[in-house]
């Protein structure tokens, strides 16, 4: 995980304290810093020198309450810090769009298990473990897991479970083994993969990590000013410092040093009379720190393009080009480095021009990535794109497999069926046509989502429950109100999105 908070310290008690200090890193990185710094309340710190320049600030290199970071696929943001910290990022960044989902993760960075290998693999192995943002074992560590500080937000629904290399473990671990583990590198629940996990115990931060029984490769080298602090990491800890410490002065060094030795301090005390793990396991010692999860959508990338819009240049469809593909990415920087004076309306997406530049074309494989208000996603499979329009239409057509049922159609698929779906650039809904061996039409589902985005490898979106079907006879359905009631209630989607649906699927209803 490229983002770590420095976190664990005390929220501020009246409006008249010191603001949440944030650290942001990748494409998001300068709509979030204008949204943060603009409405008060928060300073970003540790800036790299581009973001700097950008904003002619110091933005000095001080510890943070909580980092941000751009997800692997660029599809959102991991938050994790303290937990007041963690609130006031998500809460702003919720705040652009109404298709942004958040979600508070049960394995959090740093939380500390009782695990049991259920499987082991060509790298490493799988362990279970368990939530770290509920009851967890009964053991008190001291940490507060930041389920009413984070503003109630749901947790996300995938297996408590991790994965430990090989190499991060001294003895060789087979099925059926207990043995304590520390997430070191959490895991966005859409992407389907699971936290990494480690036997060495860390305390970290961007500007200090302290290592449990850290080897000589640990705690050489780091500032020169490192040498001046009146403190030594506690007893049995290394202390190995980040880049970020070079920028910084004595007082943020030995803030960070002084925050990093008090949570070692905790977290030998949390083990000092703990249940081994032979005994215990599955079961959390340490919740760590709260992690959370905002998945951007459409209208929230558009929203982040007038953030970034009122600092420098931005080309219509900036974050919405940039998070398709690294190439794409680095296309956006290069023009707006070579043509500093363009902007446009956000409203203005080049669609044609971005899927001749990187896809998808008539003939190329296309994903489906089938997103949930839970945080999962799941594929759909991959089809041929058979049409292409100018105007952000794809149509993509796929062979079905003859086996199971078509959902709410109330029909068995079978041998020869084809599904062809028409995805339309920005629409909240998508319709399939499910047609038979001899072209006859069997049925039509309409998914009611959030606004659909043609990616050159998948289109993405997140399924809001609610759908629509129209039978063979001509029958028009509406289905599963219960199952968007269900998440609105369990706050995996706020009363605004689920009214939205509401309405699509009427509107759908209607036309139909």
């Amino acid at each position: 995980m490229s983002g770590d908070g420095d976190g664990g310290g005390d929220e501020p008690d009246s409006e008249d304290a010191n603001p949440t200090r944030v650290r942001v890193r990748g494409i998001y990185t300068t709509a979030l810093t204008h949204l943060l710094e603009a409405n008060g309340g928060t300073a970003v710190v540790q800036a790299s020198p581009p973001i700097r320049e950008r904003f002619d600030a110091a933005l000095p290199a001080e510890p943070a309450d909580a980092s941000a970071w751009t997800t692997d696929d660029r599809q959102g943001i991991g938050v994790v810090g303290s937990p007041g910290a963690v609130e006031t990022i998500v809460d702003r960044a919720r705040s652009v769009g109404r298709d942004a989902l958040a979600w508070r993760d049960p394995t959090p960075r740093g939380a500390v298990y009782a695990g049991e290998v259920t499987e082991t693999l060509g790298s490493g192995a799988v362990v279970e473990l368990t939530d770290a943002t509920g009851d967890s074992s009964g053991h008190d560590a001291g940490t507060d897991s930041g389920s009413e500080a984070t503003g109630g937000l749901p947790v996300a629904g995938r297996d408590p479970e991790g994965f430990l290399p090989y190499s991060a473990t001294a003895s060789h671990v087979t099925e059926g083994d207990r043995l304590r583990v520390q997430v070191t590198e959490a895991s966005a629940p859409w992407t389907g993969g699971r936290p990494v996990l480690d036997t060495t115990l860390r305390v970290e931060s961007p500007l200090l990590t302290l290592v449990r029984g850290g080897g000589s490769d640990v705690g050489s080298g780091g500032p020169e000013l490192a040498d001046l602090l009146p403190t030594d990491p506690p007893e049995g800890w290394a202390s190995d410092w980040g880049r970020a410490a070079d920028d910084a002065d004595l007082d943020a060094l030995g803030a960070a040093l002084e925050t990093g030795a008090d949570r070692a301090t905790t977290l030998d005390d949390a083990f000092a009379d703990a249940t081994p793990p032979a005994e215990a396991a599955p079961a959390c010692y340490w919740p760590g720190e709260v992690t959370a999860w905002v998945r951007f959508g459409r209208e929230t990338r558009f929203g982040l393009d007038g953030q970034r819009r009122a600092v420098t240049a931005t080309i219509a469809g900036h974050h919405r080009v940039k998070a398709g593909t690294e190439r794409a990415s680095a296309a956006v920087d290069f023009v707006e480095a070579v043509c500093p004076g363009v902007t446009s309306d956000e409203t203005d997406f080049p669609f044609d021009a971005t899927t001749r530049q990187f896809g998808p074309m008539e003939g190329d494989s296309l994903g489906i990535e089938h997103g949930k208000p839970d945080g999962r996603s799941f594929s759909l499979g991959r089809g041929e794109v058979t049409r292409r329009d100018t105007d952000g239409t794809v149509v993509v057509e796929r062979e079905m497999s003859g086996r199971g049922t078509y959902d709410a159609l109330g029909i068995d698929q079978q041998a020869g069926d084809v599904a062809v779906t028409k995805f339309t650039e920005g629409k909240w809904w998508y319709p399939t046509v499910y047609r038979g061996e001899d072209g006859e039409k069997r049925g039509t589902y309409v998914n009611v989502c959030t606004p659909v985005e043609v990616f050159p490898d998948a289109v993405r979106y997140v399924d809001l429950h609610v759908d629509v079907v129209k039978h063979a006879d001509g029958t028009v359905e509406r289905v599963d109100d219960d199952e968007l009631d269900d998440a609105e209630a369990a706050g995996h989607l706020h009363p605004e999105l689920a009214e939205r649906a509401r309405d699509v699927a009427s509107a759908v209803t209607n036309a139909l």
